[in-house]
């Protein structure tokens, strides 16, 4: 099985050493996307960050070959969980009708203070694309 790692143009260069996402035959993993601009800014709003960041999820998806529908498990970090009814027509908007397994967890930080959440999620593709 052949293994790539995509770097996409565009994003956020990695804070460490990792790669935007990965895929492995039909499987494909997105590393953890933040509401940070391309500029480096980053919106008070919870609701504004989370839009950048599924943006962003979405084009490092797609880079893999992924679609939303194929995303079969998402993670949303959130350093304030009541928050979450906030998001959510937004994750509802996205995946339509294909809901994936999800987990939503509160964190205490991520990794600059002024954001406030974090997604990453795997997906599986069907089969020949």
């Amino acid at each position: 099985m052949t293994i790539e790692r995509f770097m996409v143009e565009g994003e956020l260069p990695p804070v460490s050493h990792y790669c935007h996402s990965v895929r492995a035959g039909n499987l494909v993993w997105v590393s953890g996307v933040v509401g940070m601009r391309a500029d480096g800014t980053i919106p008070e709003d919870t609701v504004a960050q989370f839009d950048i960041a599924m943006d962003a999820l979405d084009t490092c998806l797609r880079a893999a070959g992924g679609r939303p529908e194929d995303i079969v498990k998402v993670q949303v970090f959130m350093t304030d969980i009541s928050e979450r009814a906030a998001i959510n027509p937004r994750r509802q908007a996205y995946f339509g009708e294909h809901r994936p397994a999800s987990t939503l967890v509160e964190v205490s930080a991520l990794v600059d203070p002024r954001m406030k959440v974090e997604i990453e999620c795997q997906a599986v593709l069907p089969e020949g694309r």
